[in-house]
């Protein structure tokens, strides 16, 4: 049994944990005693074998289906089934194999990437070259310049000096490139390891590498992940450590969160009803059949004799069976096929969106699922990111404040000639030539200032031509403010693990590095120390300025007021700030200390505290040089676009990592913020509830929205917080139109999601563009990532993807809008359809007998639900739309119907409910009463059962299909020829099913014989199914005429609007608002400190893609 389920794809046997990896390199037969996994590869779901069992197995898990085939069981009983067994079959049997096509093709797919990585070939040591899936743990490669790293590997040597490399890790962890040292020789090829089992830490990995005789500790800077990119580097040689399922990549490549739609959920519960309201009406008609049998029954044994046994009981109890075959129509069984169709339809809107292309980057919109787009039109939250997502994340060099003089002001004059510096960036933009001249007059104050920012950084540089600089940052701020010395005549040209390289004012100048003091999230800064040409020991430090101030001589005070001034200045134009300052050193007090600090990092234990220490006692009685301030950039469109989302009633939230004042100005930048607002800054715990109160004191526990408030919160806010605390955050926050959360971590953007998502019954969106909003991504109900400057990590988790925050708008008010329009019209119609051709069943029950005889031809019964009212239904729900996409800009409060699930709720599919029992009322007793005792025009009976069931199914079709006419707002090619083609098809399939050659060739399958050409010649038929049409719509028009005139919703009101949509929204420039200093925002990650002294180097491809389409970029609508 255990191998029959192993075939099937079904693992019995529990895997033993591993606790630890041991090989040995080059030995395939002591690594294959462990039964390590090899390097192949699956995302694949099935096989030629398992396909088929295990992707019906799956598609009778739904309930639909599984009663389907439980019908078709009943329907093989002759004592139940009063209809043919084709009639369930045939849907059954369309709507799986459309299923089975569809995970086909997707499956098809995945097994062709699966092969294309899998035949990958590299050149393996012992065995030439081998197929990706071939190689082992263990075995040694060889990898090329611009080759995928094909596992986990331990680098053993490479091309570069001091055996460097350079890897590309966009698509692993969302940063452009990384470098990777090793100090190993390959000639020796006998190495054992031993390191911790498989996991998915991307930044940790521990070991021990024996050789010799000798022990080496491994780390993760020694291991290169599959998924990254050899980039620059010739060749590099690489011990594989983790293959295939085992690597980093894919244990971060889990299983995503299934996510479903609201409306999935409610859908889920209405066809519980249904079944059990099927149930009921099934009840009802076996009591009525056991009553009349009970009464009525002796009268007809004599020509419809009973079985031997057989009782009003027993009738009852198989009527009670052969009317769920009869009813089985109100089951949706098509409704899921329908719904994959709509969707996939809609998000193909989304992909071939062209004004959603941006050109620059030559990037369309992508829907990365096809499951969630009706939940687009009902967003009530979104979380933002901020670098990278609202902002550009490409920072400029604008002001600075030296030696008590602030430089930059920003005026019509123009740009400064760097022509003087033939190292010069000719991007680099300033507009002050005071600073010039000051600088070429050889101020001290100001050599000093740009010489520190020569200086103090991790920035790598890569010089391809002479006098070619392209500089390597860990953050754009680190590249703007070197770039900026560079072009102000300090030019950094070039550095090893122990010297740096300067160009002063163009003469070569190199110092000795001797310490990188590097920053962390705690510290807040970095510092390096060094030795000028001259012998002179100098400490250069930049940061935060509140960290700065602290540590400042008294000296400064006086310069520091004026500083302080700038930096408020500056923080009012929303401008990143940092504080510079230096110290000359003592010979032999950096001695001591040196001493000191090689103890300190040397430590085993409680490293880093201890090396913290040492910076403190060296970064003090700092004497300040000034300040500098750079822009991060507002994207295109975006303070429309949040202006327009607020319109909407959607409330804005930005998780970002950066100190409040940072992120405030940015909030006002982008209209989040206005002036007149009040603003609450809260810290955990106790000052929650006083917040609360301060901004709303008549508030309760579930407060009323206010107007936009700011929220700040520090890093500790979520994680390890009692309910009780998480629930006041929650209803502080909630009382505030705009919230911006400051100094939180990846984590806990993820956790202030599923905080709301939790105890708000609201839909949220995650937008961000970094691998540190991966999480949040993955925890909202939406995720939308954009690809930026940060990689592709966010964009590979996402739902949905674009290249700018500003298309969000369009997503959401143009296409999540239309999207469940069309969705809930869709499910409307559907459940309308169907209901009124079951409850027609149901009231003929009461005239038959409840015999559990059809009123519908057979035929007419298959193929109701699959060609007559298939394709109009479809063709409304993917072109549909109230009002076109300038409409839906002009007016964002169309976007409230959505949040509040006014087009499709219970409440609707009650009214859908008794919509449908009306019609189907109306479409029973008016034919029943035209055809009672009615006769031909030439005086022959017409009265007969095959002529009424004629009458009332084309009824039905005609009074649902103007019915889907009159919720038609926006009419197409397409939606007419599917209409009428499906009315067309209807009268072409039922002369010829009801033609003489039919009945001869196929009696019993075709028993309407002359129906068609009896009944539809005679006018009393055509007057009877024309005033059934208009009793049918006649409610529904009347209410709709008098909600308009007394009661008309905003949709009524736009559609009636006679003017003209107004011009494109203005764009808002850029205000001075707040006064509060701006903190400069390093990134979570810690800095390249340890990479600068150890020599590794970093470089960064350059790359470029063919435009997609030949036009210019679409400004926002």
């Amino acid at each position: 049994m255990g191998s029959l389920l192993s075939a099937c794809g079904i693992n019995v046997k529990k895997k033993k944990v591993e606790e630890e990896r041991h090989l040995r390199a080059n030995d395939r037969e002591f690594n294959l005693s462990f039964k390590y996994a090899n390097n192949a590869i699956k995302t694949s779901k099935y096989n030629v074998f398992t396909f088929l069992p295990l992707n019906l197995f799956e598609q009778f898990q739904r309930l639909a289906n599984a009663y389907f085939v439980f019908l078709l069981i009943l329907q093989l009983i002759p004592q139940i089934s009063s209809l043919s067994w084709f009639t369930t079959v045939v849907p059954l049997l369309l709507v799986l194999s459309i299923t089975l096509a569809k995970d086909l093709s997707d499956d098809i797919t995945r097994h062709k990437n699966d092969n294309h990585v899998n035949n990958r070939k590299v050149e393996v040591l012992i065995n030439g070259d081998e197929k990706w899936m071939n190689v082992q743990v263990g075995d040694i490669v060889k990898l090329e310049n611009n080759e995928f790293v094909t596992a986990d590997l331990l680098l053993l040597s490479s091309s570069e000096p001091l055996n460097l490399i350079y890897i590309e890790t966009a698509e692993l962890d969302g940063l452009v490139s990384k470098p990777v040292n090793v100090n190993m020789n390959l000639s020796i090829c006998y190495y054992c390891v031993r390191c911790e089992p498989p996991n998915n830490r991307l930044d940790k990995f521990t070991g021990t590498l024996t050789m010799r005789g000798e022990t080496f500790a491994l780390d993760n800077e020694r291991i290169l992940l599959r998924g990254c990119t050899l980039r620059n580097t010739e060749w590099c040689f690489g011990l594989v450590v983790f293959g295939g399922p085992d690597t980093k990549l894919m244990q971060n490549s889990g299983k995503s969160v299934f996510k479903r739609t609201s409306i999935d959920h409610l859908m889920n519960v209405l066809v519980m009803f249904i079944f059990g309201f099927l149930a009921f009406m099934c009840t009802i008609l076996s009591i009525g059949n056991a009553i009349w049998e009970y009464q009525e029954g002796n009268s007809f044994i004599t020509f419809l004799p009973r079985a031997d046994g057989a009782n009003a009981s027993l009738s009852a109890f198989l009527t009670f069976w052969s009317y769920v075959i009869i009813l089985n129509t109100v089951v949706p069984i098509s409704l899921y096929v329908s719904v994959e169709i709509l969707r996939l339809g809609n998000s193909y809107f989304i992909d071939w969106d062209r004004k959603m292309y941006h050109v620059k980057s030559d990037t369309p919109a992508q829907a990365r699922t096809t499951t969630l787009n009706e939940e687009l039109g009902q967003i009530k939250y979104i979380f933002s990111d901020k670098t990278g997502t609202l902002t550009q994340n490409i920072m400029t060099f604008n002001r600075c404040s030296i030696n008590g003089k602030s430089y930059g002001l920003k005026s019509l004059r123009l740009k400064v000639d760097f022509s003087w510096n033939p190292l010069a960036d000719p991007k680099f933009c300033f507009h002050d030539h005071k600073l010039v001249e000051v600088v070429k007059s050889g101020s001290p104050e100001v050599q000093a200032f740009f010489r520190l920012l020569a200086l103090c950084h991790t920035v790598m540089p890569e010089e391809k031509t002479e006098g070619e600089l392209f500089y390597q940052a860990q953050s754009p701020d680190e590249g703007a403010l070197v770039t900026a010395a560079r072009n102000f005549g300090f030019v950094f040209r070039s550095r090893t693990p122990e010297t740096i390289s300067l160009v002063e004012m163009g003469v070569p100048t190199t110092y000795e590095l001797l310490a990188v003091l590097d920053f962390n999230n705690v510290r807040k800064r970095m510092s390096v120390i060094v030795r000028s040409p001259e012998g002179k020991l100098t400490l250069f430090c930049k940061g935060a300025d509140t960290i700065i101030y602290e540590r400042l001589h008294p000296s400064s005070s006086k310069l520091m007021e004026v500083t302080t001034e700038h930096l408020n200045e500056y923080a009012g134009e929303g401008l990143r700030t940092l504080a510079l300052a230096y110290k000359d050193l003592d010979e032999d007090e950096f001695e001591k200390w040196k001493e000191r600090h090689h103890e300190a990092s040397t430590s085993l234990e409680d490293r880093e505290a201890k090396l913290d220490t040492i910076y403190e006692e060296i970064e003090k009685d700092l004497l300040l040089l000034g300040a500098s301030a750079v822009e991060d950039k507002l994207q295109d469109g975006v303070p429309q676009t949040i202006e327009q989302l607020a319109k909407a009633d959607i409330k804005i939230w930005v998780l970002t990592g950066d100190k409040q004042e940072t992120a405030e100005n940015i909030g006002y930048s982008c209209n989040m913020l206005r002036g007149s607002a009040r603003g609450a800054c809260v810290n955990p715990y106790s000052v929650f509830r006083n917040a609360r109160k301060k901004m709303s004191p008549e508030s309760g526990d579930e407060p009323p929205i206010e107007k936009s408030r700011l929220l700040g919160k520090k890093s500790q806010v979520v994680e390890d917080e009692k309910k009780d605390m998480q629930l006041e955050l929650l209803r502080t926050a909630c009382m505030c139109q705009a919230v911006i959360c400051c100094r939180v971590t990846p984590l806990q953007k993820a956790q202030v999601v599923e905080l709301v998502k939790k105890h708000k019954k609201a839909v949220t969106l995650a937008i961000g563009d970094g691998a540190n909003d991966v999480s949040m991504i993955k925890t909202a109900h939406i995720g939308v990532g954009i690809s930026g400057q940060e990689g592709m990590q966010a964009v590979l988790s996402s739902d949905f993807s674009f290249a700018q925050f500003r298309y969000l708008q369009r997503l959401l008010l143009v296409h999540g809008r239309w999207s469940y329009l069309r969705m809930c019209k869709f499910l409307r119609y559907f459940f309308y359809k169907n209901f009124t051709f079951t409850f027609v069943h149901f009231w003929y029950g009461f005239f038959c007998g409840f015999s559990a005889q059809t009123v519908y031809d057979e035929w007419f019964i298959t193929l109701y639900n699959l060609v007559y009212t298939a394709l109009p239904v479809i063709g409304l729900s993917i072109f549909d739309q109230d009002v076109n996409d300038r409409w839906s800009f002009q007016y964002p409060q169309l976007y409230a119907p959505g949040q509040l699930n006014q087009y499709f709720s219970k409440m609707a599919f009650a009214r859908i409910l008794l919509h449908s029992c009306y019609s189907s009322l109306v479409l029973f007793f008016i034919p029943w009463a035209a055809m009672c005792d009615t006769v031909r025009d030439d005086g022959k009976d017409i009265a007969d059962y095959q002529s009424f069931a004629l009458l009332a199914q084309t009824c039905l079709l005609i009074a649902v299909s103007v019915q889907m006419g009159l919720d038609t707002y926006y009419w197409t090619a397409v939606n007419q020829f599917f209409l009428w083609g499906s009315l067309s098809v209807y009268f072409a399939v039922t002369f010829t099913m009801y033609s003489n050659g039919m009945y001869l060739i196929f009696t019993s399958s075709f028993p309407f014989i002359g129906t068609a050409r009896n009944s539809l010649n005679q006018p009393n038929v055509w007057l009877t199914i024309f005033l059934t049409t208009i009793l049918c719509i006649l409610p529904v028009v009347a209410k709709r005429f008098l909600f308009i005139q007394l009661k008309p919703t905003i949709n009524d009101k736009v559609r009636q609007a006679k003017a003209v949509p107004p011009p494109l929204p203005r764009k808002f420039p850029r205000r001075r608002i707040s006064t509060r200093r701006s903190g400069y925002a390093f990134s979570h990650a810690r800095g390249y400190g340890d990479l600068v002294t150890s020599g590794r180097f970093l470089r960064i491809p350059v790359k470029s893609r063919p435009a997609l389409f030949p036009h210019t970029d679409t400004p926002v609508p």
